[in-house]
């Protein structure tokens, strides 16, 4: 038994250096391996622990161990073997499947590692050029991957035209596909099981400041003023998994408060852990509550409401709406369009920052709203993630374009080219925010932009 067990340590040693060799395009062969069931099993238990220590290193510590994520990582072994299986029965030489699929595995360590590195680097680049070295890091680490999948190939099957270029569409195809549809999760993630250090709805004094606090704020509004087309502020903030959406609401309020009158006239509300004492939960049933008071207290045929969303969005049509450990209802176009029409409020300013946010327009359009977005209904929007105080187009709207405008159409066309020079900069596909204006609505407009700018 000690002898079994120190052959198999020996073939792991002499599989992983032989996979830095291949890694690294040193001069190598099919024979510098040694192949067998039990020198995969072992080199497969030997990556598992390998991606755990590189987790460690791409989270930090504390953090704990996510079993969950284990599935999707143990499916990749049988693909392999089938993929093994399949050029073996290419090239007519069927033992090649296992010593392809071992081949295959080598250098993976090595690939973890690497990744981990490029993490801990990222932050040593500026903020703004982070997501261009980012990209590129990753295109790079990508090529290579593909590049020695291909030279595994040809190490281990040698060059036939056909089924070498066959296999090598095969292996590129399991090395890119899983990305996108089956995307591998880390196995160590940060914090423990409880993080006591971050503020939560869960602990008893926060909990319990919630009970009559959107009450509270919504009493504290104060009332139209008859023959003056007030501005009504509310803005939600629904993810407080990261900070920067309840940083930006911050901004945009102030903002609103300074450049748009609302001052008295404006209702927060944010899942921003940082908040849950003082500003009420950005949940859908209190979004609901809200919009339903402020509609009795404005002049819905003269007052205008300014609604503001933050937060992340799904191709699926959903607004992420999150508070751990709480399970809340995500908001969907057509739950939207509900809670406004109930409201009973005409004149209606709608701008919604989310990813693929421009699937909201058809549902809420009409003649007496206008209605901004993000993206349109197939992309992406950028600069969210902890730490930041502004995404990416609530920078440009509301603290550039704003500061220099009254017009919320205007704003709007200065916004989008400002984010869609800032992502040909950095490589990335275009957002392409989105504007609906009503018919009416343009009419009411101008004349809150008269008045605005008149009082100023």
């Amino acid at each position: 038994m000690n002898s079994a067990a120190a052959l198999l340590l020996q073939g792991l040693a002499r599989n992983l250096a032989a996979g830095l060799r291949l890694a690294f395009f040193l001069p190598l062969s099919r024979y510098s391996f040694r192949v067998s069931p039990g020198d995969f099993v072992l080199l497969c238990a030997f990556n598992l622990l390998a991606w755990l220590g590189a987790g460690m290193l791409r989270a930090g510590f504390p953090g704990h161990v996510d079993f969950g994520a284990l599935p999707v990582a143990l499916a990749e072994i049988p693909l392999l073997l089938l993929a093994g299986t399949i050029v073996g029965y290419w090239y007519g030489r069927r033992e090649l499947g296992l010593a392809l699929a071992l081949l295959l595995i080598a250098p993976a360590a090595l690939f973890e590692f690497v990744s981990a590195l490029i993490v801990l680097a990222l932050p040593y680049a500026s903020e703004d050029a982070q997501p261009a070295v980012q990209v590129t890091a990753y295109s790079v680490y990508l090529t290579w991957s593909l590049a020695v999948s291909l030279r595994a190939l040809w190490v281990v099957a040698g060059w036939r035209a056909r089924p070498f270029v066959w296999s090598g569409t095969l292996l590129s195809a399991l090395l890119l596909l899983p990305l996108y549809f089956m995307p591998r999760s880390e196995l160590w993630l940060p914090g423990g099981d409880e993080n006591t250090d971050q503020p939560s709805i869960a602990q008893e004094a926060l909990f319990h400041a919630q009970d009559g606090m959107l009450d509270a704020h919504l009493a504290a509004l104060q009332p139209q003023r008859p023959g003056v087309a007030d501005l009504y502020f509310l803005g939600f903030a629904p993810e407080g998994t990261e900070d920067v959406f309840g940083k930006e609401l911050n901004t945009v309020s102030r903002l609103m408060r300074e450049r748009f009158d609302a001052g008295g006239r404006t209702l927060l509300l944010s899942n921003d852990p940082a908040t849950l004492g003082g500003l009420p939960v950005a949940s859908a049933t209190n979004l609901g509550i809200a919009l339903g008071q402020i509609g009795k207290i404005m002049d819905t045929d003269e007052d205008v409401l300014f609604l503001y969303i933050s937060t992340h969005g799904s191709q699926g049509g959903e607004l992420a709406v999150e508070l751990p450990p709480l399970d809340l209802y995500q908001i969907r176009p057509a739950a939207l369009a509900r809670m406004l029409q109930a409201s009973g409020i005409k004149w209606k300013v709608l701008v919604i920052s989310a990813c693929y946010s421009g699937g909201f327009i058809e549902p809420l359009k009409d003649d007496t709203t206008l209605i901004i977005t993000a993206t349109d209904a197939d992309h992406q929007s950028f600069g969210c993630g902890n730490g930041r105080n502004l995404t990416w187009f609530g920078k440009a709207y509301f603290d550039d374009a704003l500061r220099r405008t009254r017009s919320f159409t205007a704003a709007f066309e200065l916004a989008r080219n400002e984010v869609a020079e800032r992502e040909r900069k950095r490589g990335y596909t275009p957002s392409n925010p989105q504007m609906f204006v009503g018919a009416a609505m343009r009419g009411k407009l101008r004349g809150l932009e008269s008045r605005l700018t008149a009082a100023q």
